[in-house]
């Protein structure tokens, strides 16, 4: 559905042939008021997820607020490719084991909780606030008791084996969509992304500061022959690629294209 389908089947509580079929249906003072408010704050360029505070992702309904970076299409190969690279991993009694780093709406973690039923998944974000609602969408789509939400800089409260913090926790695999855009580009980008977290979207002077921070790391944290999976912006390709290369652990499997033939997706396997 187009953004006016989207706004009207919400609003008006039917599906899109029922707006057509309707279409001389006389609408109450309350509808006219909410659809008039609606189309002011579209007018005024704020993405018609947070008017309507939901999004689809892989085919599930999550809630969006402005403290969470709204879910994109283009992240559903990063999905995509963390299941099947957990296809080929061998399932053990406890299961396979996940970390997701800065976890926003949760859609990532609640889409893997609800395809992949022998995972376990610990979600981590700096942001309180975007927690909140990332419990609100496990909840809603059901999977919350199994996924461990914590509010931690990246690693920062999660337990690891290297003696950097207590504790003896590795995972199978490790995925993120970090923020890529550099902060001289912030101010550049289209009205509508504007209105989203800049914790979300600032990747530092050139975009590339949180890749350099969750692979210098993600080696300690990942079990053996594990994966770091990862979403990247545009033309940020080989300069990931040489993140990875001179941590001298890993080794890159593949780098997937999105729908506009984007550099989108890298994954690499521990050595």
């Amino acid at each position: 559905m187009n953004e006016a389908e989207l706004l009207f089947t919400d609003i008006l509580n039917c599906d899109r042939l029922s707006l057509y079929l309707n279409r001389d249906l006389k609408l109450g003072k309350d509808k006219t008021r909410l659809i008039s408010s609606a189309l002011k704050r579209r007018f005024l360029s704020e993405p018609i997820q947070y008017i309507l505070s939901k999004a689809e992702f892989m085919g599930l309904s999550f809630k969006v607020t402005p403290d969470v970076f709204i879910p994109r299409p283009e992240t559903e190969i990063l999905v995509e490719t963390v299941t099947e690279l957990a296809s080929g991993i061998r399932v053990k009694a406890s299961g396979i084991s996940i970390l997701e780093l800065g976890t926003g709406s949760g859609c990532i973690a609640v889409s893997l909780a609800k395809s992949l039923p022998d995972i376990k998944i610990t979600a981590t974000d700096i942001s309180q606030e975007a927690l909140e609602v990332a419990k609100e969408n496990a909840l809603f789509n059901k999977v919350s008791g199994r996924i461990n939400f914590i509010n931690s800089d990246l690693y920062t409260q999660c337990a690891c084996s290297c003696g950097r913090q207590a504790g003896n926790t590795q995972y199978d695999m490790i995925v993120s969509n970090p923020p890529y855009i550099a902060t001289g580009d912030l101010e550049n980008l289209q009205p509508e992304v504007r209105y989203e977290p800049r914790l979300a979207l600032d990747g530092g002077e050139d975009g590339l500061d949180f890749y350099r921070r969750i692979i210098a790391v993600a080696l300690d944290f990942l079990k053996e022959d594990g994966f770091l999976i990862m979403e990247m912006g545009f033309d940020q390709k080989r300069a990931v690629e040489g993140i990875f290369k001179n941590s001298d652990g890993f080794k890159i499997l593949k780098v997937i294209k999105d729908y506009n033939n984007i550099n989108r997706v890298i994954a690499a396997q521990k050595i």
